[in-house]
């Protein structure tokens, strides 16, 4: 866990010093997706070679879970996730492909069980539709940055973690007032619904007015219009918007809050949990894990030094 803050560190930095370095771009309309004129893009040939490569459960490994058994009699895996996520799961228009870490995970897994890592249906969620689509069966699994909560244990089950954030505060470019989470007593702050962004705020700044916006992209989009004086949210969210819009936001301060743990959404009591369990170590274990995030995220970060993978099964 130390080097992961390490790295968070390494990333606060470079976040802060990318809305300085690079050119300007425009907050695109939310059923558009923004521009990456300036941003730094995912190298696909090895985004797309390493996803090739993935392992492939044998037969008995299959057969011992229910949950894997039908997804394999099915020949899909239903996913549940985004595409508008830009280091976790952003569709390339030019070719209909979804790449990013949480996307490399969801087609990994679905090599992993059915031999190919193009045999995925993706259903589109938000913040405040996850659980829901678990529990209605239109989804096996939801990989979309899911952060892990014992509210959301009582309707759903989770395997991982397969990755650790924190919370942080996003400014406009320029905004001196709010040098961190500490100066958002009595500021109009903007979170997302569902999300445990009320919560942190309740408990980090219970001098703040709330706002809760449905996406992402309608919150920064009230940031950006001054309707709010900050986002708080996920940092690897928002890194996610300063990697894409450089000079149009800032990360005012540290992170704070509780470490977040990302879990792969799947039915209550589900026996999926241990059969994705198993798959993740041992992507953890040979590698694969770490050369994902690599592609995903430092090599579009500037970010050299690749996090300890959280330990699965411990939330």
């Amino acid at each position: 866990m130390k080097a992961y803050k390490k790295v968070m560190a390494y990333a606060l930095a470079f976040s802060m010093a990318l809305s300085f370095t690079l050119g300007t771009s425009a907050l695109a309309d939310e059923t558009e997706t923004e521009t990456e004129d300036n941003s730094v893009a995912i190298d696909k040939d090895a985004f797309d070679e390493l996803i090739a490569s993935g392992i492939v459960a044998d037969d008995d490994t299959i057969a011992s879970s229910e949950w894997a058994t039908a997804v394999k009699e099915a020949g899909v895996l239903r996913v549940g996730g985004t595409r508008t996520s830009f280091l976790f799961s952003q569709l390339d228009e030019t070719d209909d492909s979804l790449r990013g870490f949480d996307a490399g995970l969801y087609q990994l897994l679905a090599r992993y069980i059915l031999g190919d890592e193009t045999a995925y249906e993706l259903t589109q969620v938000d913040s405040s539709t996850r659980e829901a689509v678990l529990q209605s069966d239109q989804v096996d699994v939801v990989v979309a940055t899911y952060s892990i909560t014992d509210s959301r244990k009582e309707v759903i089950s989770f395997a991982g973690p397969y990755y650790t954030s924190q919370q942080a505060v996003l400014v406009v470019a320029g905004n001196t007032e709010i040098t961190g989470v500490d100066d958002l007593a009595g500021k109009v702050v903007a979170t997302q619904a569902g999300s445990t962004g009320p919560d942190i705020l309740a408990e980090y700044a219970p001098e703040a007015t709330v706002q809760e916006f449905e996406t992402d992209t309608e919150a920064r989009t009230a940031l950006e219009q001054g309707r709010v004086d900050a986002y708080v949210t996920d940092y690897t969210l928002l890194l996610n918007a300063i990697v894409k819009n450089p000079d149009v936001y800032e990360i005012a301060g540290d992170v704070f809050g509780p470490e977040d743990n990302y879990g792969i959404g799947l039915p209550l009591d589900s026996d999926g949990v241990e059969f994705v369990n198993e798959f993740l170590q041992e992507i953890i274990d040979n590698g694969t894990w770490a050369e994902l995030w690599q592609i995903s995220l430092g090599d579009r970060t500037g970010i050299d030094t690749v996090p300890d993978a959280p330990v699965v099964g411990e939330e």
